[in-house]
């Protein structure tokens, strides 16, 4: 049982992952701006973009502030889930 429930959880963490990447993405192509520009409006190198972008590293809540800040979107915005896929 504890199993299942587990492998609930993981894979609404991973889809809340996918989430958070597209709500970071579409703002940010859709402003035309490089992670190259978005990581040097908020002080992170390109790479730590392309890592938060990817899913491949968890950002700290103070990056994510300064990200939605440079992307005019609410941090509300970015944790806003669809709970019915979880």
């Amino acid at each position: 049982m504890t199993t299942k429930i587990f492998i609930k959880e993981k894979k609404a963490l991973g889809l809340r992952i996918i989430e958070l990447r597209e709500k970071i993405i579409d703002p940010r192509t859709n402003k035309v701006i490089s992670q190259e520009e978005l990581g040097l409006r908020t002080g992170h190198a390109k790479k730590t973009i392309g890592e938060i972008e990817r899913g491949n590293t968890n950002p700290t809540l103070e990056t994510l502030l300064l990200i939605a800040k440079e992307l005019n979107v609410t941090i509300n915005e970015l944790f806003q889930f669809n709970m019915k896929d979880y």
